[in-house]
């Protein structure tokens, strides 16, 4: 039988909340309302060319953002929704990150992918046909840097010793990771080294698909047993009723990222949240 859905929001990084007031009054909201979670994805950069959204769309630092939120609430948890881990220095990243789940009192939750836009990889720097080789070795780097005592890392992309990086995450040995993509390297990587998998703008179709991959995963590859159970969050791209939320659960959905509506001004957002927290996070 399904457990009881949870619910988190997304987007908390862009649009109207990248706005001071607002992103703390949808944070404050959404906590009273239930949500477990917020989460904030990035980009660095955006093409001019971009089809996807507008390129002058407004994106905080995840993390910065989700810091700012975390001193206006108490128990709700922060999700990186997603970083784009190869476009990042794994060290520096770490640093960061740790001192948000210092800040936050533990709340963190890091959700990594490696994007899609050859453009921004090409401003950065940084090789796009790398990105899940770096991937999988940035979180092995930044998990011994995390949790070792005296941490070392041999690396194609990557490499230290002698070195520590203090205050440690509060949640050890290190924080929960969630990756997030459809591409059989990414489920592959979910399954090797993540605590949960995070599948964006899907329908009940996408979902049961995608998760039916995800089961070839993991008969496939090998699952550290301090892993546990893989954790299945989506974005569903369908509107959401009581009986979709109870489809997705059948599915094996542990949780719902919604998409909050981009053409609300920040009072109708924080009355979606309440609304949303209502009809549905107070039903699940």
């Amino acid at each position: 039988m399904p457990g009881v859905m949870k619910f988190g929001i997304t987007g908390i990084s862009g649009g109207v909340t990248s706005y001071p007031e607002a992103l703390a009054s949808v944070a404050r909201a959404a906590e009273m309302a239930g949500f477990d979670t917020l989460w904030g994805g990035e980009h660095h950069v955006l093409s001019t060319s971009s089809t996807r959204f507008p390129p002058t769309s407004r994106y905080l630092n995840p993390v910065v953002a989700l810091t700012y939120a975390a001193a206006f609430t108490r128990t709700i948890r922060l999700g990186t929704g997603v970083l784009l881990l190869p476009q990042h220095s794994p060290l520096i990243l770490a640093k960061e990150l740790a001192s948000l789940d210092v800040l936050s009192g533990g709340r963190l939750i890091v959700g990594v992918g490696v994007g899609w836009s050859e453009e921004e990889y090409r401003a950065l720097g940084v090789p796009y046909a790398e990105r899940g080789a770096r991937a999988d070795e940035y979180l092995a780097a930044m998990r011994a840097i995390w949790s070792e005592g005296t941490p070392s890392f041999a690396g194609r992309y990557v490499s230290f010793q002698d070195v520590v990086a203090y205050p440690h995450p509060v949640q050890q040995p290190f924080p929960p990771i969630v990756v997030g993509g459809s591409a059989a390297p990414v489920l592959r990587r979910a399954v090797e080294q993540a605590n949960g998998w995070y599948g964006f703008a899907l329908d009940l179709a996408d979902t049961a698909a995608l998760l039916a991959q995800l089961r070839e995963a993991a008969a496939r590859y090998s699952r550290p047993a301090s892993l546990g159970e893989l954790e299945i969050s989506v974005a569903p791209r369908v509107p959401l009723d009581k009986d979709t939320v109870v489809r997705f659960a059948e599915l094996g959905v542990y949780r719902l990222i919604l998409m909050p509506p981009r053409d609300k001004d920040a009072a109708a957002l924080e009355q979606w949240v309440k609304t949303m927290g209502e009809t549905l996070v107070g039903q699940g």
